[in-house]
């Protein structure tokens, strides 16, 4: 145990963000320089080394939270570096971009705050990297077993790494020009600086993984056919990218924006790829649509173009700020948060940038076919029904779409050269070894093709892709060679300990 009265006497403190009048003039991670080795190291103390430890079942990689909690706390990075990696492949991406569940289920938030999880985990791994504690593991010896893993998202990532350690020959294709998936071109370089998801993506090339990037499967680049015929086994970690839509009035003119295009030009920016994006919000009246992540994602991007204001509507009403009735410890509840972006936000307009339970009815443009405000309602709780009365219109020269995914891109050429069929929500269906099943009437298993991460569970966390990206790793490695030694954290059918 760290300190059998460290819960007790230690309150939570959290490392603290830069300021926001300073973050909002760069691009840089909103903690960066924050390293605070012995606020982390106390912070640790506070764990309780539980004997039976929630956070495990909060995580989907069942993280050894306890262990390296003990050892952080001790000033060993080492040797938490060691026991963090067990079980995560990627915690340098987690600490900045899971939202921790496992916090919510640590044992001290039955009646307290709890540990600052996330926060050691980030340190952990950052001073790893630091301090030259993480080196390339290549295999000891080749297994003349081939794999392609098509997407480079955390799921297709944490596969490759997997399966390429075990001894296979990996090879990763991304059609887009860098690899990362939405780890480059999704999540802005405040929230993950991409040298940190390049010095990740350089261990694994010197592990032996191979990298194809430019090269859509199914498309120009190489047919399903052509890579089923080449390698012994498939891994399809595409993502959920089916853009959900806003059909209403107005949803033709010009400054409306699915949030991924938008987000991705702004990434390209900071690539070094364009001077300005296509897309700005410099001076403009900007409308989020969507509550969620993405939409937070988008926030912080305008306020750093200089937006002349911006809202974010969320048709879900406000949350309480403590644990509603019917989801108790530990379920990651649905309460209040404030994200960064929000504080940002905040600290130039003083107030929360969020519109609660409204809905869009129409957009309104001007004679040149932009769109220039927004009309919308308040909606009922639940029925999300228009409320009389309530209707009102808002100024908005840049509309973002942050409505979130509804699963893989429909009829895609991977989809119809594998022959995947869907499941009931849209996602590529798979069997409880996550063994991708066929399309048409007959159905049955696709042998030696399997889906991990979104594709098969649909949009969710960067920790259960990772968690998925393993055991679809597993479950390949067993096809191969008939066993595997590979960890299998999950299975298809496990659910977030949420309502």
């Amino acid at each position: 145990m760290t300190d059998p009265y460290g819960f007790l006497s230690l309150p939570r403190a959290p490392v603290p963000p830069r300021p926001v009048e300073e973050r909002l003039r760069d691009w840089d991670e909103v903690y960066a320089g924050q390293a605070e080795l012995p606020l982390v190291s106390e912070q640790a103390r506070r764990c309780m080394d539980c004997g039976i430890p929630f956070c495990h079942h909060g995580c989907p990689l069942a993280n050894l939270i306890p262990e390296w909690n003990i050892l952080a706390s001790r000033g060993d990075w080492q040797a938490a570096h060691e026991r963090l990696h067990a079980t995560n492949n990627f915690p340098e991406f987690t600490g900045r971009l899971c939202p921790a569940p496992c916090e919510d289920a640590c044992v001290l938030a039955i009646n307290t705050d709890p540990v600052t999880i996330k926060n050691v985990e980030q340190q952990i791994a950052d001073t790893a990297w630091e301090r030259g504690h993480v080196v390339p593991y290549p295999p000891e010896r080749l297994s003349g077993k081939t794999v392609a893993v098509v997407g480079s998202g955390p799921a297709g990532l944490a596969a490759a790494q997997q399966l390429t350690r075990i001894g296979h020959t990996v090879a990763v294709y991304e059609r887009a020009d860098r690899i990362g998936g939405l780890l480059r071109y999704g999540i802005p370089s405040f929230k993950l600086a991409k040298d940190v998801l390049d010095r990740r993506l350089e261990q694994m090339r010197a592990e032996g993984t191979r990298f194809r990037t430019g090269v859509e499967v199914g498309g120009d680049g190489v047919s399903a056919a052509d890579l089923r015929e080449r390698y012994d086994a498939v891994v399809v970690a595409v993502g959920a990218t089916h853009r959900r839509e806003l059909p209403v009035p107005g949803r033709e003119l010009s400054g409306i924006h699915q949030a991924m295009e938008y987000l991705t030009l702004a990434n390209r920016v900071q690539e070094g790829d364009i001077e300005e994006p296509a897309i700005t919000a410099a001076g403009r009246h900007v409308v989020i649509v969507g509550g969620g992540d993405t939409g937070s994602d988008c926030l912080g991007t305008v306020l750093r173009q200089g937006a002349a204001s911006a809202l974010q509507l969320d048709i879900n009403p406000e949350p309480e700020t403590g644990r509603p009735p019917g989801e108790p410890w530990p379920i990651y509840p649905k309460v209040y948060r404030i994200s960064h972006a929000h504080e940002e936000a905040r600290g130039r307009a003083g107030s929360d940038p969020r519109v609660f339970s409204a809905a869009t009815l129409h957009f309104e443009g001007d004679d040149r076919g932009r769109v220039s405000a927004l009309r919308l309602t308040e909606v009922e709780p639940g029925a999300r029904s228009p409320r009389a009365g309530t209707e009102r219109v808002i100024p908005a020269e840049l509309v973002l779409l942050a409505l979130g995914f509804s699963g893989p891109e429909r009829g895609s050429g991977l989809a119809r050269g594998l022959g995947l069929a869907p499941d009931e929500r849209g996602n590529y269906a798979r069997d409880d070894a996550f063994t991708a099943l066929t399309a048409g009437p007959s159905g049955g298993v696709l042998d030696g093709v399997f889906v991990a991460g979104d594709a098969g569970r649909g949009q969710s966390l960067i920790v259960w892709a990772i968690a998925e990206g393993r055991s679809a790793a597993a479950a390949a490695d067993r096809y191969l060679t008939g066993a595997t030694e590979l960890p299998a954290p999950l299975s298809p059918g496990d659910r977030p300990m949420t309502v």
